[in-house]
């Protein structure tokens, strides 16, 4: 018989028709769970069996609870599937993200087949590792836009974007005329995949908001005359501020 003033992070033997089953009670993120012990150590090579297999490798909350900090809501999703092998249909990016931490290798294999992470991980991050210096160049706009913030509520990124090396070739001049304004320019491209033009500014803006920021994008005409449309190439990013 336990000692009712035990910590509960001790193994509970609950006896249901003649079996003993051992369970613990978790602390995730402030969110209780009680499962067993073999659940959580369904797959042998995961970083969560890892943490109840041998020695105790946990803290413990002021109940005396095994605590993980990590956020509480998502890991009902991973337990699910510790369970019965059920596949979250909902929440899939965050769970992935758990799935992850606690390296439960068929969830994430799966989850990466889900039409969501597909389309992010293997077509959407495919063709933005072909555009160079991509995540460079969002923090460069970030950097640009806040600093002509000040007392505004709205400030602007001057962008050029060039899918060939032909185009690059042909806005040169324009780039070097709005050096000489003092204008500055974040040039994306030139890149060897299919997507468009138009696919890449929505990408842009799509990055950008996952940041926190609220952002719009509109053709840019070039003040002066060049030989060409410059607003095929050159678009302005509009932060709002408030």
């Amino acid at each position: 018989m336990l000692n009712p003033e035990q910590p509960s992070f001790f193994p509970r033997h609950v006896h249901v028709h003649g079996l003993r089953l051992i369970t613990h009670t978790l602390n995730v993120g402030g969110e209780m769970y009680t499962t067993t012990l073999s659940t959580l150590k369904k797959h042998p090579g995961s970083k969560l069996a890892e943490m109840f297999t041998g020695q105790p490798k946990l803290r413990t909350d002021s109940e005396g609870r095994f605590f993980i900090d990590r956020p509480g809501t998502y890991f009902k999703y991973i337990l699910e599937y510790l369970r019965s092998n059920q596949v979250p249909t909902q929440c899939i990016q965050d769970v992935y993200k758990e799935a992850l931490f606690y390296d439960i290798e068929p969830l994430i294999k799966q989850l990466e087949d889900s039409p969501q992470l597909f389309g992010e991980l293997v077509a959407r991050k495919q063709f933005l590792a072909r555009v160079p210096n991509y995540s460079e160049n969002i923090e460069l706009m970030i950097r640009i836009a806040r600093a002509e913030a000040v007392a505004s509520r709205h400030s602007g990124v001057i962008v050029c974007v060039v899918r060939t090396e032909e185009d690059a070739a042909r806005c040169q001049d324009a780039l070097s005329s709005l050096d000489m304004d003092k204008k500055s320019v974040v040039k994306f491209g030139p890149w060897k995949a299919a997507p468009s033009i138009s696919d890449l500014l929505d990408c842009i803006q799509m990055d950008v908001e996952a940041k926190g920021y609220k952002i719009a994008f509109q053709p840019h005409v070039a003040e002066k005359g060049f030989r060409f449309k410059s607003h095929d190439f050159f678009y302005k990013f509009l932060f709002t501020w408030w």
